[in-house]
């Protein structure tokens, strides 16, 4: 199914003087204009394009890539603002529209957002929000834990600290008094979930714990063999529910930690459960 707003592999179906015809599925054919034709490329070929609408609202392909793509975010100069909204650069010969009720505030010439891109349901047109916390999740869900690393995008400042989309999905907060440098809006880094809070709010810090969550695991698992007379029947095998209920981390992570132990030969394994070692 096509893609608007991402790369598709499609096929040439089609030469013409002006360029290459795609096949678009259900979509139709799509031209891919000649200045974006790699050298060479005949009907029947398989290109990577990025696919979005021209001026006149048809579907077009390139093999330009943006700054950013649909469901992802990013930090863009607005180059110009019409009636209809502003208009953000992203690298692509038709600037990105943000409508006006898609504006935090209103947005000027020259200066920067963060913004996330969608396809706008009515139209299928490509458009740009900087109204992140309706597209964002506020709310930890099953895929971040903490300790985990992940990519943050800062969007802007609170009295408490600096707000960061996280991974393109979720907006977070790092503490201001955590923080010994400054973070302007667009600032790009690696940071890690320092806290997931009772209502699901996340907090994050820049730095690594001292333990990482495997290595937190790792003592865990020892004190639970410890107490339960040096056997448990939770082994790598076991279902990733049963394993959340004991220790509230993945079962990936589970059997990160015990394979880390079996190397540093603190516990045996087999198939029916996992036990100390003699050396423990």
């Amino acid at each position: 199914m096509l893609e608007i707003g991402r790369i598709n592999r499609l096929q040439v179906t089609k030469q013409v003087t002006f360029g290459l015809y795609m096949d678009g599925g259900e979509a139709g054919e799509i031209l891919l204009p000649k200045r974006y034709v790699p050298e060479g490329t005949i009907v029947q070929d398989w290109l990577d394009l990025f696919i979005y609408l021209d001026s006149e609202d048809r579907l077009i392909a390139t093999t330009e890539t943006p700054k950013v793509m649909v469901d992802e975010c990013a930090y863009l100069k607005v180059v110009s603002v019409t009636p209809v909204g502003a208009f953000l650069d992203w690298g692509l010969p038709k600037d990105l529209l943000v409508p006006f009720n898609e504006q935090d505030r209103p947005m000027e010439v020259g200066k920067s957002y963060v913004v996330v891109v969608s396809v706008d349901d009515a139209t299928n047109r490509i458009i740009a929000s900087s109204r992140l916390y309706d597209y964002l999740d506020e709310e930890a869900d099953d895929d971040l834990e903490v300790g985990q690393q992940v990519e943050l995008l800062i969007s802007g400042q609170t009295d408490l600290g600096y707000k960061a989309v996280i991974n393109h999905d979720y907006l977070g907060l790092i503490f201001r008094n955590e923080v010994f440098r400054d973070l302007p809006p667009g600032t790009e880094l690696t940071g890690f979930v320092k806290h997931i809070r009772d209502d699901g709010k996340i907090d994050l810090r820049l730095e690594a714990s001292k333990k990482t969550v495997v290595e937190m695991l790792e003592d865990k698992i020892l004190q639970q063999l410890k107490n339960n007379g040096g056997v448990s029947q939770l082994t790598d095998k076991s279902p990733p529910e049963a394993i959340y209920r004991s220790y509230e981390v993945s079962k990936a992570n589970y059997k990160r930690a015990l394979s880390s132990l079996y190397k540093q030969r603190k516990i045996l394994i087999t198939h029916e459960q996992i036990s100390l070692s003699d050396s423990e």
